[in-house]
């Protein structure tokens, strides 16, 4: 495998540059002094600022694109062998690493490494743990895979040996990671065009919990049913977080106020360890803040530090996101694709002062929306109406027997109130019509659907 030099940059060309995480390894290697061209389907303001910084950005991904000076190519698992760039480096013999490859061997250069994995809450956990690190002045480089805004991006460049990033489970990417600490947030279902069920991902997980740095420590659910098949015989020390009182951090005399935000006494090791204000909502987030926490106290940062950092965050974009209101309709977009995503952010809402409940979801990937489609109907069904958006394909073509209108029918079963459009802008027409003043509205996918809420506040 081609091996990266900090100490010796080259020029390395990426494919799909324009990609939250690809575009901020490119960042952190710019920094480094790195040579850096790229590809993407499109023009973004991310592909802009790369521009800024000194990439050399293509728009189309073309075998045009590949100068003779290119030393390595890096490619997203979003990168096909029929790709016509992708089969010219192939051809031409230029080095190629996948993203999550390279990923690990920057990950390597810091001594302090941090990898936030599990299902759901990696951005949200890595964007609290960057607030704590940044009021304690730990000058770290951040990767996140969300715009954060006290980084004004995904990305920060840091000059200390603190790194943070979030490892994501699909195609196995997490282990090209060996980080010295390491949390595991959850362990659930997703993901099944890749795993072939729960007990592969387990096994996935564990292999990833193995390869924490023998000297360092991992951080992982402790309510999970599957603990003790992810934590078996490991050889490395690792803490428990969660709500309930055995793990080694726990919160105590949990409230939420008026906006739904989370307050609570920590509890560490049984012991009352100080009172922590979360300036972000649900019950899910009062576990995530404990496994910042946690990686907090180990690298041994004040409690001052990781209170202020803690009540400093206010959510990343896409995540419980305020974005505005219409005819005194407030209207939230977040970004829950997965069953249990979204009951946590509708048992949020359910905090949040409204009047009625409305929820447009756009389900992600054909074979995600077929896997779950009980659960979508399940978490979907405590709001009072729920609109249905066509399937976001993403990286799949439609197979033709699962479709956005199966779950429409679940929940009319459940006596919800349901609906389906084709269009952006016929849910736009009907919410106009039907959404009354102090509703609350929640654009809800992984995909564009964020576009009907922004749509209807231009308006």
């Amino acid at each position: 495998m081609f091996t990266i030099d900090f100490h010796h940059p080259i020029h390395i060309h990426f494919m799909g540059i324009g990609g939250i995480s690809m575009s901020g390894l490119a960042e952190v290697l710019l920094q480094e002094g790195f040579s850096i061209s790229g590809s993407d389907m499109k023009a973004s303001d991310i592909t802009a600022h790369l521009e800024t910084l000194g990439a050399k950005v293509f728009i189309g991904q073309k075998a045009s694109n590949l100068s003779k000076d290119i030393d390595l190519i890096v490619y997203t698992a979003a990168i096909h062998p029929d790709n016509e760039e992708f089969a010219a480096a192939k051809k031409a013999g230029i080095p190629m690493l996948t993203r999550a490859a390279l990923l690990g061997q920057i990950m390597s250069n810091y001594e302090k490494s941090i990898a936030v994995s599990g299902t759901h809450g990696k951005t949200t956990t890595t964007s609290m743990l960057s607030h704590i690190l940044l009021e304690a002045c730990a000058d770290p480089t951040i990767s996140v895979g969300g715009i954060l805004d006290r980084i004004d991006g995904n990305i920060r460049v840091g000059h200390s040996d603190v790194f943070i990033t979030e490892a994501c489970e699909y195609t196995n990417s997490f282990l090209e990671l060996y980080p010295r600490y390491n949390i595991i947030l959850n362990v659930e279902e997703d993901h099944l065009d890749f795993f072939s069920g729960i007990d592969e991902i387990i096994d996935s997980f564990h292999t990833f919990a193995s390869q924490t740095a023998k000297d360092g420590l991992l951080i992982i659910n402790g309510d999970m049913e599957c603990l003790p098949l992810v934590t078996k015989d490991l050889a490395i020390p690792y803490v428990t977080v969660g709500l309930k009182p055995e793990n080694t951090y726990t919160a105590s005399d949990i409230t939420f106020d008026e906006q739904g935000c989370g307050h609570y006494e920590l509890i560490i090791k049984g012991e009352k360890s100080g009172h922590i204000d979360l300036n972000v909502n649900g019950m899910h987030n009062v576990t995530n803040s404990l496994a910042a926490i946690a990686v907090a106290k180990a690298m041994n940062l004040s409690m001052d530090a990781i209170k202020k950092g803690l009540l400093s965050f206010g959510g990343t974009k896409r995540r419980f996101e305020y974005k505005g209101t219409v005819n005194g309709i407030t209207i939230i977009d977040d970004y829950a694709h997965h069953p249990t995503e979204i009951k946590a952010t509708l048992t949020s809402a359910k905090n949040y002062p409204h009047r009625e409940l409305w929820c447009i979801f756009q389900p992600h990937t054909y074979s995600r929306t077929k896997a779950f489609l009980s659960g979508f109907i399940d978490s979907l069904s405590s709001c009072d109406h729920v609109i249905l958006a066509d399937i976001f394909a993403a990286r799949e073509a439609d197979p033709g027997d699962i479709h956005s209108k199966d779950i429409v029918d679940g929940l009319l079963l459940k006596g919800c109130d349901a609906h389906y459009f084709s269009t952006f802008e016929q849910i736009e027409e009907f919410i106009l019509k039907n959404c009354k003043e102090n509703d609350l509205l929640i654009t809800m996918g992984a995909g564009d659907v964020v576009l009907i809420g922004e749509n209807l506040i231009s308006r």
